[in-house]
């Protein structure tokens, strides 16, 4: 579940302390004991609400956030009435945009794939879709997933970390600065080809990054205490032994590995 956004500066909300009781319940079976350590760490991964870097196209999943090629630094928004423009980015250091997060949901995108294809679908603050029309006229007013809604993201070939971001007629989303004085940029999407001002990054919630993810998950498999591991076992375990059933629960055949030393313990018992 899509947990709601929170931005720099917001506070915490204080996690509610689990009864004396329970934190005291010794955790006796293996399987019980895996899943309160998994549970806890996938509690971790589920809270992170870090900003990272899309580094390539697999990246772009859930809330993200599109800086535009402008200066100073800006990204995509929408407002209530669907109209998108360039919103100034707040909350970014020293003006570098691998370090942009938002600082109103205006500026943040769902991003998913379109079930059964390789495009892109952009779902704005208010519930609407990324839309551009013939003209390169951007809006977010659909409800509905059209081809004017369907996008592709390009990795730039020879700038690692940026994409383009494409329509189904081949053209580009485009930032330009703006003609008048002191203007607002202009954000179309009617380029013909990839140069300076098609050339996007996209900030995305730590959480929802497939690397990230998977090593967040790895470390919480891996925090795992001897005293589980000998409770599980049902005897005390020596350094080799436990060094054993940490590297199983990382590899996924935790349950076959404490098998085998319940086993050798019998084996040694009667034998």
């Amino acid at each position: 579940m899509v947990k709601p956004l929170s931005f720099k500066g917001d506070k915490k909300p204080k996690k509610r302390k689990r009864a004396e009781a329970e934190s005291s319940t010794d955790v006796t079976a293996a399987g019980s004991s895996e899943t309160a350590v998994t549970r806890a760490g996938g509690d971790e991964v589920e809270s992170d609400d870090s900003w990272v870097s899309a580094d390539v196209v697999g990246d772009v999943v859930g809330p993200i956030m599109i800086v535009l090629p402008t200066e100073p630094p800006t990204c995509l928004a929408c407002d209530a009435n669907g109209k998108i423009f360039a919103d100034p980015i707040v909350n970014i250091i020293d003006g570098n945009p691998s370090s942009a997060e938002p600082h109103d949901v205006r500026q943040v995108w769902v991003a998913n794939k379109i079930h059964g294809t390789e495009n892109f679908r952009f779902k704005g603050r208010y519930g609407k879709y990324l839309s551009c029309d013939k003209y390169g006229i951007l809006t977010a007013t659909s409800e509905a997933v059209a081809p004017p809604e369907t996008w592709n993201v390009i990795a730039t070939a020879d700038t690692p970390g940026t994409f383009q971001i494409q329509t189904l007629q081949e053209t580009f989303l485009t930032a330009k600065e703006s003609t008048k004085a002191n203007g607002a940029p202009e954000v179309r999407g009617d380029a013909s080809e990839i140069k300076f001002d098609t050339t996007v990054r996209i900030r995305m919630q730590a959480r929802f990054k497939p690397q990230l993810k998977a090593s967040k998950e790895s470390k919480a498999k891996e925090k795992v205490s001897r005293r589980e591991l000998e409770e599980a076992a049902g005897r005390r375990l020596d350094e080799d032994e436990v060094k054993t059933l940490k590297k199983a629960r990382r590899e996924g055949d935790y349950h076959e590995k404490l098998l085998d030393l319940k086993s050798k313990s019998k084996h040694d018992k009667y034998g």
